[in-house]
């Protein structure tokens, strides 16, 4: 296993993620039934290693790619598949079991839009919080409140606590927080709904100029619309396994097993 997160504040370098026959493995040390390797699987995705005597989650398997500042990749499969399980092991979150991934610039991991949120505190206050662990700086997230409060449309609510927030109120607060950052490396795992049709199409908005403030893109989504308007390449992931890469439309058809 080779690591390498060069993850600094800002970097002095042009953002990369590179991985070569990288491997994520689980193992489930506890498994004495099929339901709970089933679980799991359809919490990470891949294949079960019955040759072991401890039961292997085989999560990824051979993962190679490289990378460079522009790339605007979309990464598509069905559930279970090992999408959300690559943009951790991209974002420096898992490391490899076996293999190599190197990482180079600040990541800005997506993958939950309530990660780092409290509901004891205040909307105003989250909106800090949410930001410092998202790589900003407090004096970035204080020149950006007004203008995350403003796109929320929340209003007095900002300054009550995130528990009294309905399901819908809290993603438009993530949203808000999501969209104002300035990321080297974004790395999105879709996540988007419980709001209506309006301010999702407002919230799309936002998200492309996010994307164009990226150094790097690699988003998950299972919606074709969505990829066709912030990426380009694509990766099709199938089984915990990269089963093709390449221009975005090309894979698409691939992938839904329409003629090239």
């Amino acid at each position: 296993m080779n690591v390498s997160n060069d993850n600094p504040a800002s970097t002095s370098g042009p953002v990369s993620i590179a991985t070569k026959d990288a491997c994520v493995d689980f193992p489930i040390f506890d498994a004495k039934s099929r339901s709970l390797k089933k679980t799991v699987m359809g919490l990470v995705g891949g294949n079960i290693d019955s040759g072991s005597k401890v039961p292997v989650i085989e999560a990824l398997r051979d993962v190679t790619v490289n990378l460079e500042h522009g790339a605007r990749v979309g990464l598509v499969g069905h559930n279970g598949a090992g999408k959300s399980t690559l943009l951790r092991l991209l974002s420096g979150i898992y490391e490899p079991t076996r293999g190599i991934a190197e990482i180079r610039g600040r990541v800005a991991p997506v993958f939950d839009l309530g990660v780092g949120m409290d509901p004891e505190i205040s909307g105003l206050e989250n909106i800090m919080i949410r930001g410092l662990f998202l790589g900003m700086t407090r004096k970035q997230m204080q020149e950006r409140v007004d203008d995350i409060a403003d796109f929320t449309e929340l209003g007095d609510f900002l300054h009550m606590p995130l528990r009294t927030y309905s399901t819908g109120m809290r993603v438009r607060l993530a949203l808000g927080v999501v969209t104002s950052i300035d990321p080297e490396i974004l790395l999105l795992d879709e996540g988007i709904g419980a709001v209506d049709a309006a301010f999702l199409e407002k919230s799309k908005q936002r998200l492309v100029q996010l994307v164009e403030r990226s150094g790097l893109l690699v988003f998950a989504s299972h919606s074709d619309e969505f990829l066709r308007e912030l990426c380009d390449t694509a990766i099709w992931m199938e089984h915990g396994r990269i089963r093709q890469q390449g221009e975005l439309d090309e894979v698409l058809r691939a992938y839904k097993g329409l003629p090239a």
